[in-house]
């Protein structure tokens, strides 16, 4: 399991023992003397963190291949399919639909897989709200299982009592770039004979047990969203492994036209929508794959740094992760913060501190199942309609997360870009954050 080097054992894990081991320590001993950006110290990062999205001539170069070949969207080109290969290649996935973004992912897989009006999918409370905007769109109705506080994912112990005889599909979401307990997800939607959707719109190339996740459920929904490791704008994809299924969902991301064509120049084998990737957009892709791996590799091995300090303060918890995660592909950088280790200093405040500090991080989400978006959906007409009045009454009453609201309220967030650069940066996060905890009490007062 990645993270969670001690004093003891940095030695023995660092590749340069003795030179790491230094470099870890002098980080870990910032000068209590030395006073906060936000008293008007200096700032602890020199210089900024590596910006994104990162491109070159790779880039340029195969957009205007795709601009002078005049075939500019999937049907007419071969870009699309050429990254669907690569990215099935990629990840081990039998085949690859590249969608227009990683919404419609979630939202083709759900059609694909017959989640209809009046069905129930269960999804995690800590999420971006696409994996909540899919199911609504499906008309189902979603149904929060708490967050594990500890790893930022689903509480797969929590998850058996969620199940009712509606329950079509789970949704687990790799958030961040960990991992989700998949053992057990799984073991839970075999024993119910429920299909798993995995959201790893944030894991490019996150691993379970050696193994790409996306791959381990029915389908594997990806973004490709301008923030994303992998990066053309928007994007999105889902993987397969059952050639009838992804049938079904390139014909409902189609217009109800699939591979196998049905009779005619107009025939259609179901209804769909247009949720097609352009050429250029899988131009982008190839040529951002280019670097995937190593930037990856980079992340892995900062974040691993990263934590290995920041544990050792106190008040600063990094996310943990399960004991089949072999690899964290840190689309964010999560943890979680005591107030009480830090003289009381509100979160709002180290966050101020943090990015006086030069250290960009936010708050990172709020509870998406006490939202009043949610509240009108299923209060709305239709919901009425399609669920019984005692379902939804249900709904509302048990429709608590209180690990989520407390990890809401103590979250703190380092964007992937950060974990680009040296192991340098890394220490100079940490030296901000001990700054930080040395004069919480004059921050607190400022």
């Amino acid at each position: 399991m990645f993270g969670y080097l001690t004093r003891r054992n940095f030695l023995a894990a660092a590749p340069s023992a003795g030179l790491a081991l230094h470099s870890a320590a002098s980080a870990l001993a910032s000068p209590a003397s030395e006073l906060p950006a936000l008293l008007g110290g200096p700032r602890a990062k020199r210089g900024s963190f590596d910006s994104w999205p990162k491109f070159d001539l790779t880039e340029e170069r195969a957009l205007l291949e795709v601009l002078r070949s005049g075939h500019w969207y999937r049907s007419e080109g071969q870009v699309v399919r050429k990254f669907e290969a690569a990215f099935a290649e990629l990840t081990g996935a039998g085949q690859v639909l590249a969608t227009c973004n990683g919404t419609a992912a979630l939202i083709v897989s759900l059609n694909a897989l017959g989640v209809e009006p009046g069905d129930e999918v269960i999804v995690p409370p800590y999420t971006f709200i696409a994996t909540v905007n899919a199911v609504l769109r499906s008309y189902a109705l979603p149904v929060f299982v708490d967050t594990d506080a500890e790893t930022f994912q689903m509480d797969a112990a929590k998850l058996e009592a969620a199940v009712t005889p509606a329950t079509r599909a789970i949704v687990p979401v790799h958030l961040g770039g960990n991992v989700c307990d998949l053992d057990a997800i799984g073991a839970v939607a075999a024993r119910h004979g429920i299909r798993i959707i995995e959201d790893a719109c944030q894991a490019h190339l996150a691993e379970w047990k050696g193994r790409k996740v996306g791959t381990y459920g029915s389908t594997g929904c990806f973004s490709f969203q301008a923030s994303k490791n992998l990066n053309s704008g928007e994007g999105g994809a889902v993987l397969f492994n059952d050639e009838d299924l992804h049938e079904r969902a390139y014909a409902f991301h189609n217009n109800g036209t699939g591979l196998r064509k049905a009779a005619g120049s107009f025939g259609y084998s179901s209804t769909g929508a247009n949720f097609r990737l352009t050429e250029f957009q899988g131009a982008l892709l190839l040529a951002q794959m280019t670097r995937l791996k190593g930037q990856t590799r980079t992340r892995s091995e900062n974040g691993r740094y990263l934590t290995s300090m920041l544990r050792e303060i106190p008040g600063i918890a990094p996310a943990r992760e399960y004991a089949g995660a072999t690899n964290n592909a840190y689309h964010l950088y999560m943890l979680r913060y005591d107030p009480a280790a830090f003289a009381g200093l509100p979160r709002e405040k180290f966050l101020q501190a943090l990015n006086a500090e030069g250290v960009p991080a936010s708050s990172g989400y709020s509870p998406l199942n006490t939202q009043e978006f949610l509240t009108r959906a299923i209060d709305s007409r239709t919901y009425q309609r399609l669920y019984p009045a005692a379902r939804l009454k249900q709904w509302h009453e048990e429709n608590q997360c209180p690990q989520n609201d407390k990890l809401c309220s103590q979250a703190v967030w380092f964007t992937q870009n950060m974990l680009l650069g040296s192991r340098g940066d890394m220490e100079q996060i940490a030296v901000a954050i001990r700054k930080i905890q040395a004069h919480a009490a004059a921050i607190l007062k400022a």
